[in-house]
């Protein structure tokens, strides 16, 4: 396998848990928003596992764009 195979397949992982991570912190918002009511003009500080997650999200969303980058320069070379 060449490198930009590996690099493609590093970036599906990546993808398929960032959209995880994403669905996850959404979970508590509930249907609210789908009747207009205003769910989101509460704010509520991040602790504990939403906290972990946040910072899980931030580092995937970092790791799928070094990821994006290195598989252009590759696909170049």
């Amino acid at each position: 396998m060449s490198l930009q195979e590996y690099f493609d397949i590093a970036l599906i992982i990546t993808s398929i848990a960032l959209i995880a991570s994403v669905i996850l912190q959404n979970k508590g918002i509930g249907l609210g928003g789908l009747t207009g009511s205003d769910s989101g003009s509460v704010f509520t500080a991040r602790r504990g596992i939403e906290r972990t997650l946040f910072w899980i999200t931030i580092g995937l969303s970092v790791l799928f764009f070094t990821l994006t980058i290195l598989t252009v320069i590759a696909s170049r070379v």
